[in-house]
């Protein structure tokens, strides 16, 4: 049985990782409030830049319009971006999009040639390095500064892979937020852009276009490839502060429930030693007699 002392040492350390706990809450609290903002920002733009580039692209004449940014062609090689975070202390949050992420390798490799992984945040270059799971390209620092420009510049890099032939698909596995407690793995195709079915009734009404509508499509896909790369993001962003906030309500929740085991503990223990002692006194004072 542990003596008194250890026993009053190890409810000390809980309560310090209680406090530690605690603040790792507040924190992640206050972040997902400014990640939920910009997300609600930010879905409705995005989600009416595809409606846009849909009904544009349904309203062309077939082979009217000449954009390789929409053009299927046969899957050969595929570009996997795994997108978590820099830290851990998240619940399942990074876990849940590795197997995620590997169990569409394991798949894919029997359909296609090659699987190419690039990696966005540290746990999910970390969990490559230690499978020896080739990267293609580290996307180092993101989350510690996230940024437009710097999804524009991943976009840009992915989209001239695609029309250069090295890659004929890019999917991004990320955590799509929900709520503070709810977060959807998600694999989302990034190239060939795809685009949603528009009712015939709408279609067979087009509109008038200045330039044209393959100049207009050339303006809106890049801006959309960029979007959405930026929606994946604080998509991503909202969720790990989400996922850390649940972990650390939940730590401390079990630190208090630990504390209240060990404090009955320790005064079981006290009672126990105080009986001994009593006990003691007793017998030599009837041995005295």
């Amino acid at each position: 049985m542990p003596s008194l002392r250890d026993i009053r040492k190890r409810i000390r350390s809980v309560k310090s990782t209680q406090q530690i706990t605690k603040a790792m809450k507040m924190v992640a609290a206050a972040k997902l409030r400014r990640a939920q903002e910009a997300i609600l920002k930010a879905r409705p733009y995005a989600q009416l830049l595809e409606k846009a580039i849909s009904e544009v692209a349904a309203r062309a004449e077939e082979g009217a319009v000449r954009q390789p940014l929409l053009a299927s062609r046969p899957v050969r090689r595929v570009e996997l971006v795994l997108v978590t975070s820099d830290r851990g202390l998240a619940g399942a949050f990074n876990s849940n999009v590795l197997r995620r992420g590997q169990r569409f390798v394991t798949e894919s490799s029997e359909r296609v040639e090659s699987v190419a992984v690039s990696t966005l945040g540290r746990k999910a270059r970390d969990f490559c390095r230690a499978r020896k799971i080739a990267v293609r390209k580290d996307w180092a620092g993101v989350h510690q500064a996230l940024s437009f420009e710097k999804a524009e510049e991943i976009a840009e890099e992915l989209t001239e892979r695609f029309l250069s032939g090295e890659v004929d698909q890019v999917i991004l596995c990320y955590n799509e937020f929900k709520s503070a407690i709810a977060q959807k793995v998600t694999l989302h195709q990034l190239l060939p852009v795809e685009t949603a079915p528009v009712a015939a009734d709408k279609a067979a009404i087009d509109f008038k276009y200045e330039p044209g509508r393959d100049e207009l499509l050339g303006e809106l896909l890049p801006r959309h490839l960029a979007i959405q790369t930026w929606r994946v993001l604080l998509e991503s962003a909202a969720s790990e502060h989400g996922a850390r906030m649940t972990a650390m309500d939940s730590a401390s929740r079990n630190a208090k429930e630990l504390i209240g085991k060990l404090t009955l503990q320790f005064n079981r223990a006290r009672q126990a030693y105080i009986t001994k002692e009593l006990m003691e006194i007793v017998s030599g004072a009837e041995a005295l007699k």
